[in-house]
């Protein structure tokens, strides 16, 4: 298997995660952050990939993260017995060793929870995380090496959540490279019907979806520019040390990790069927597609359902409104308080989003 599938890449010391946590299989590197408005034109123009380029992340403010505070109170606890679930699940599915692959960056805190979970169950369990690009796919690089040291049918995926389901569908054709079994995808939240195994089909605020490096261990979204990423690299990624006294990815981590440990004894594994997938799928193609219709969207991408999307599409990139199911909605709070400060238009539709709560859509800008 070695001679197969050894890479020339080796995992650096990156992140504020514990070793034994997570090997994150990325490469460090210093690039010069690209300003929102640019990044979008060059994006939608198609001159440049996404994954080309980076934005600075700001440190969220004391608002922001006392909403966050109010999130974990109430989604904490929700967050914490669907992890165990899910870990119970998953030993229940995979005989021998299991290997978590968290697709990076949301499904790395998710996947550290699971990892922990599935090791106090007994299981070996390893934990990797990699990059997984839309229209590029998983980093080969970083799946030589995972597969140099750990069986193919051991691996499962790790995201948070799914939301039109662009990169469920990159791993099930990226994971035909490797294997010829469909790739198993785990998430909390699956709205979309898209994955191998979820807690539920709910849009719902999961708390870690409300910020971004502060709770990814400070390393910002994969990046894959060929000025940076050469043969034999993985793909690479920013470290934001300046926000480090912003960082909670480990107290987050651990205080979730008091929520998993205190229930998994007396939790029953999740079941995620085919005909809850499916009859999820088709009410989120519906809704996708309805937006579409009302704004007369030909580019499926400008489309960012589901409350996580959502937001990182407020905070990334450059919107243009927001459908949400209701401005009172408290797992809309965070949202509304995003879509306030920045003044992005938004429009009230609960039954058209279903089975979201909130959709961005992102300006039209070349």
């Amino acid at each position: 298997m070695g001679d197969i599938y050894d890479s020339i890449a080796s995992p650096a010391t990156l992140g504020s995660y514990a070793e034994y946590d997570v090997t994150l299989l990325l490469k460090r590197v210093d690039i010069q952050p690209t300003d929102t408005a640019t990044r979008e034109e060059a994006i939608q123009s198609g001159r440049r990939h996404y994954s080309e380029m980076i934005s600075a992340e700001m440190a969220p403010t004391r608002e922001y993260m006392d909403l966050f505070a109010k999130a974990m109170a109430t989604g904490g606890p929700r967050m914490g017995a669907e992890t165990a679930r899910l870990a119970l699940a998953i030993v229940q599915s995979v005989e021998g060793p299991i290997t978590l692959v968290s697709l990076v960056r949301a499904g790395v805190p998710f996947g550290i929870l699971l990892k922990r979970a599935i090791a106090l169950l007994g299981r070996d369990v390893g934990h990797y995380g990699l990059s997984i690009i839309r229209d590029k796919g998983v980093d080969d690089e970083a799946m030589r090496h995972i597969l140099a040291r750990r069986p193919v049918e051991s691996i499962v995926f790790v995201d948070s959540w799914t939301g039109k389901g662009a990169i469920a569908n990159q791993l099930e054709k990226s994971f035909k490279d490797y294997s010829d079994r469909p790739a198993r995808l785990v998430v909390l939240a699956d709205p979309c019907g898209c994955a191998w195994l979820a807690a539920s089909g709910d849009d719902w605020l999961i708390p870690s979806g409300m910020l971004g490096c502060t709770v990814s261990g400070l390393i910002s979204r994969s990046i894959l520019n060929a000025a940076l990423v050469g043969p034999g690299d993985f793909h690479a990624c920013v470290q934001w040390d300046n926000l480090a006294q912003h960082d909670i990815s480990r107290s987050f981590v651990d205080g979730m990790w008091n929520d998993v440990s205190t229930v998994i004894a007396t939790e029953i594994p999740s079941v995620w069927s085919i005909e809850t997938r499916r009859a999820h799928r088709d009410a989120a193609a519906a809704a996708v597609a309805w937006v579409m219709g009302e704004d007369a969207v030909t580019n499926i991408n400008r489309v960012k359902p589901g409350i996580a999307e959502a937001t990182r599409a407020i905070l990334r990139r450059v919107p243009e409104k927001v459908y949400v199911s209701s401005p009172t909605d408290p797992e809309l709070a965070a949202l509304m308080y995003l879509i306030d400060n920045k003044g992005v238009p938004y429009v009230v539709s609960p039954r058209k989003i279903a089975p979201y709560r909130a959709v961005t859509l992102i300006r039209h800008v070349s």
